[in-house]
């Protein structure tokens, strides 16, 4: 009886072993996951503070998203570029789209707007009514180069200072 006893100790802690290291393995899984989402929350917001750091009168609006009166701005985390891509090839009518290291700027006012931090390359599309011109400007003012409506492509943002996207 005890050597059957002993034998049936035996048999589940076997059994439960793999049972405790892999809940312990999904445990550690699970923190590892949240570490990494509550890293890239605070690098979204570090960034997101910035893009309100560098326009003024915006409005922080979701975790990742930016309203200003003709702008509006959404920052992916650094691992969702492709995102971000797809998101400024997605741009809507009406709309200048620009995606800066991740972070997509979306304008439909016709003003001046400074900007502040863009440098690298990005992905641009001219979704305005055809013919019209977005232009983009040296720290200077002087005009660095133009985009008329509907083109797509990609540009480098420095040293760009400032557009106006008709």
């Amino acid at each position: 009886m005890k050597k059957s006893a002993a034998l049936l100790v035996a048999a589940t802690a076997l059994i439960a072993g793999p049972t405790l290291s892999a809940a312990s393995a999904q445990a550690a899984d699970n923190a590892a996951r949240t570490q990494t989402t509550t890293a890239g929350a605070a690098n979204v917001q570090q960034r997101v503070d910035a893009v309100l750091a560098g326009h003024t009168g915006g409005r922080q609006i979701s975790a990742n998203k930016v309203h200003f009166d003709g702008l509006d701005v959404t920052v992916y985390p650094k691992d969702q570029a492709g995102k971000a891509k797809a998101a400024a090839l997605n741009c809507r009518y009406g709309y200048l789209c620009i995606d800066v290291r991740g972070t997509v700027f979306n304008y439909y006012k016709c003003q001046l707007w400074t900007v502040s931090n863009w440098y690298g390359d990005g992905d641009f599309v001219n979704n305005q009514t055809p013919g019209t011109v977005a232009r983009f400007y040296n720290k200077d003012g002087s005009q660095r180069w133009t985009s008329t409506a509907y083109q797509a492509g990609r540009a480098t943002w420095d040293p760009i200072y400032s557009l106006r996207p008709c």
